[in-house]
């Protein structure tokens, strides 16, 4: 499966913003990466640059290709509301992201593997696609397996710290997740104007 396998540290700081969860990088350096890093940043951005930039930061946080963004937007385009909200609820609602929203993978990365590997069950059957899409209702759980339960044990220690969203509940003894109801935009990280992003596929 194609992913995006570069630098991450060097995508946060092109942006400004902690796309991958750590954001250690922007404290050192908060300017862009690259010799001329800190005068690029001064440089006034065409109504399009600022655009591409909001569809750029939305691809490498959830981790996703252009082909499959725009498959999203075409879908979220099909369906009835607002569409650049649907874009978030489609990538909100990938099983890679709700394990990771479920604390089953420090990172969106961590978390795409342990599905990528069969750790995952979803209302009781292997899921290994990462890019599933998960329904309101939907159980998620780890395997039964030594190795997907102390993996998942690990990685719950590792983001015990870390407040559980809304939308879904979870039982820590079970190493089990259910998705009580479809994400709003409040629920989603506002790190993008998802607006600019429909303007942009929309010219």
């Amino acid at each position: 499966m194609a992913r995006y396998t570069g630098p991450r540290t060097r995508i946060s700081r092109r942006f400004g913003v902690p796309l991958f969860g750590s954001n250690k990088s922007l404290e050192r350096r908060n300017f862009p990466p690259g010799q001329h890093g800190i005068r690029a940043g001064r440089k006034k951005k065409s109504e399009y640059s600022v655009a591409l930039g909001e569809k750029q930061k939305l691809r490498f946080q959830y981790g996703v290709l252009e082909k499959q963004f725009r498959g999203y937007y075409e879908e979220a385009a099909r369906r009835r509301g607002i569409t650049g909200e649907i874009i978030l609820q489609l990538l909100e609602l990938r099983l890679d992201n709700v394990c990771y929203r479920l604390g089953f993978g420090n990172t969106r990365q961590a978390a795409r593997q342990l599905v990528n590997h069969g750790h995952v069950l979803v209302n009781g059957h292997v899921v290994d696609i990462a890019s599933y899409e998960c329904k309101a209702g939907d159980v998620i759980k780890l395997a039964a397996k030594p190795s997907s339960q102390q993996m998942g044990l690990r990685m719950l220690d590792l983001t015990q710290a870390v407040p559980l969203v809304d939308w879904l509940t979870l039982d820590r003894n079970a190493l089990e997740g259910t998705i009580s109801r479809v994400p709003e935009r409040s629920d989603v990280d506002p790190m993008v104007n998802e607006q600019l992003i429909v303007e942009l596929y929309s010219r």
